[in-house]
């Protein structure tokens, strides 16, 4: 299902897709692109997109522009977020890479940070192929792939050894980057969940999908870069999608960046202390 055009009335299929990405001018024309869209924040994007309530995408198709780095890309998405800005939001980091990317908005939108952790849960002989994913929380929550553990035909006591593992790698985690520090409260606030760039959405989408067990009143997902298909299929869990760039040829969220460095643990740690505790 792609992204519906409140101002046309009418869903996206996709050739409009197509069109949106390799015709610039159809793009606008095709998805209604105004001054709601979040071009221009950036002197000359590929593209940019934003899609905002229930299922609002711009594209505009530019000369090839990189982000200086991670905290570049905070700054520039921090202020696609003005709106939010003393709204008592939470600001969610997915780290690594989305740990920098979330300082600068939270900074900036004077928001609380604090990270959402997910582990996805391998297959025991497949480790690479999900059969669930397990997000952080006060109680874990997983979420469960249910055609992949048929096919497999995984017994319970396999999935549940295998949950019990990542659940312990998330804690260790969550020890590491932030002491005994408590969790943010998300129940009826705003969140913003960000990450450095999205590529196959399947650990966004795990995310979200947790997230909606907590109650939160909204869900923003911000991200510098992703490709419009998996914006597509992100906009049928999330309530609001902020995303700066979407490029017409998709390699890697990594290209889109100058300086695209690994982040180790002392990095993340150093990251989180640089941001005021705030309720």
């Amino acid at each position: 299902m792609w992204p519906a055009d409140l101002n046309l009335g009418r869903r996206l299929d996709a050739a409009d897709v197509l069109t949106a990405v390799t015709r610039p001018s159809a793009a606008v024309d095709a998805v209604g692109a105004g001054p709601d869209v979040a071009g221009g924040i950036l002197p000359a994007p590929p593209s940019s997109c934003r899609r905002q309530g229930n299922n609002k995408v711009g594209v505009r198709k530019e000369r090839t522009v990189f982000f200086n780095d991670r905290i570049d890309a905070g700054r520039k998405l921090a202020q696609a977020l003005e709106k939010y800005k003393n709204d008592h939001v939470v600001v969610l980091a997915l780290p690594r890479g989305g740990v920098p990317v979330a300082v600068e908005i939270a900074r900036h939108l004077n928001a609380p940070l604090d990270l959402l952790l997910v582990r996805k849960i391998g297959l025991p002989m497949y480790p690479e192929l999900a059969m669930g994913a397990i997000v952080d929380g006060s109680e874990a929550i997983v979420v469960r792939n249910e055609h992949v553990l048929r096919l497999a035909d995984v017994p319970e006591s396999s999935f549940e050894n295998a949950q019990r593992r990542e659940w312990e790698e998330i804690e260790r985690r969550r020890r590491r980057y932030l002491g005994a520090s408590p969790r943010q409260e998300v129940f009826g606030r705003i969140v913003i969940i960000v990450d450095d760039g999205i590529a196959t959405g399947a650990t966004m989408t795990a995310a979200i999908r947790a997230l909606r067990q907590r109650k939160p009143s909204k869900i923003v997902v911000a991200v510098p870069v992703a490709p419009l298909e998996e914006l597509a299929q992100l906009n049928q869990v999330a309530d609001e999608i902020v995303c700066l760039y979407t490029p017409a040829f998709f390699e890697a969220i990594g290209a889109h960046y100058r300086d695209f460095r690994q982040l180790s643990d002392d990095d993340v740690v150093a990251l989180i202390k640089s941001v005021p505790a705030m309720p």
